[in-house]
């Protein structure tokens, strides 16, 4: 094999380790669906914040919500808070990167609400003044990041740690953690929603 294939080989033997570790956190996946469903079915809002590849992820997983993920079901009730990119820009600008999250959950946000911060190093300061605005407001926080990610823990009830401090290898254990979140969520919600006595 290519020094290259070997690469190759070696990452992709990470990405197995780090996904099979979740098997140690499925109590707690379990846990976080539970929360969630339990704030959607009060009438609560999922605000989900990240950066870059986080970023993404808080798109991705709200759409899951709001859409569908395996059954059908009604919509969820989820907002990925860095779409926008007109108001990201302009709170960067007049006030802070650091502010980009926070304004928008001081503005939208109630103690009905589950603020959600994905970072994989856990000290993003925008994802923490997030979780900081949420607690204040008496919404609910859960927190996604990696081995090392003791700021987000700390603000967060409830919090997933991806077993590796590597970027990629987070990033693709938060993915598969959260659609097993998703899955379970639809199982509860499709549960109530089921008119059948």
């Amino acid at each position: 094999m290519t020094n290259r294939g070997n690469l190759l080989d070696e990452r992709l033997a990470e990405s197995i380790a780090v996904v099979s570790a979740i098997k140690n956190d499925l109590p707690l996946l379990v846990r976080i669906a539970n929360h969630i469903a339990h704030c959607l079915e009060n009438g609560g809002t999922l605000y989900f914040c990240g950066n870059g590849g986080s970023a993404a992820d808080a798109q991705h997983i709200a759409a899951e919500f709001v859409g569908r993920f395996l059954r059908e079901r009604r919509p969820l009730a989820a907002i990925a808070l860095p779409c926008n990119s007109a108001l990201i820009t302009a709170l960067g600008n007049d006030y802070s990167h650091d502010e980009i999250f926070s304004r928008q959950v001081e503005a939208l946000t109630r103690d009905a609400d589950c603020v959600i911060g994905i970072s994989t190093s856990g000290t993003s300061r925008n994802i923490l003044r997030a979780l900081e605005a949420a607690r204040s407001l008496g919404a609910s926080t859960i927190g996604f990041t990696g081995l090392a990610g003791d700021p987000l823990a700390a603000l967060s009830d409830l919090c997933f740690r991806s077993h590796s401090t590597s970027t990629p290898k987070i990033q693709e254990a938060h993915i598969v953690a959260w659609h097993l979140v998703c899955e379970l969520v639809d199982e509860f919600i499709g549960r109530s929603d089921d008119p059948r006595p």
